[in-house]
């Protein structure tokens, strides 16, 4: 318990220094092209037998300083292949960490919509260095049809 305590008396004290560093980063146009090797899952029902390794392939392109397309596919958590497409928007960061969300379509889920194309908004986190960046991303729990998971994307700039 002390250590909970001393842990949440250091953040409330380092919040303003925490607060500084968040901004709002400025809408200008970019040119980078990434490609990942697919995810790693680490899912919230860890009794339920679901595939944390999702390889596949997928890319990335950056056209904005705060917007990008993706699309790819992998092996999803019920042992299926999966296909997306969609929008990341991130207008917010914390020091090199950028903070938003990514909108899109994916399939291959057999107990959503029987396997078909649906919609989702997945809050993301991303960190980029030179050639090298990672993608984190909350997926949530929906139902018995999709499956919560914390994923982490590694993935190499191009161009």
């Amino acid at each position: 318990m002390k250590k909970l305590l001393l842990g949440a008396t250091f953040a409330a004290l380092s919040f303003p220094a925490f607060a500084d560093t968040f901004t709002t980063i400025e809408n200008q146009p970019l040119s980078e092209l990434w490609v990942n090797p697919g995810f790693y899952s680490y899912h919230f029902q860890r009794d339920k037998g679901f595939d944390d390794t999702n390889p596949g392939w997928g890319a990335e392109y950056r056209f904005s300083t705060v917007a990008s397309a993706t699309a790819g596919r992998f092996h999803n958590s019920d042992r299926r292949m999966s296909n997306y497409a969609g929008v990341y928007y991130q207008p917010w960061a914390i020091g090199p960490v950028r903070l938003g969300a990514v909108v899109g379509g994916f399939n291959g889920y057999p107990k959503m919509r029987d396997g078909g194309w649906f919609l989702a908004a997945i809050p993301v986190i991303s960190m980029e260095y030179q050639r090298v960046g990672v993608n984190f991303a909350i997926v949530p729990t929906y139902k018995e049809r999709l499956h919560g998971a914390f994923s982490v994307q590694l993935k190499f700039k191009l161009l």
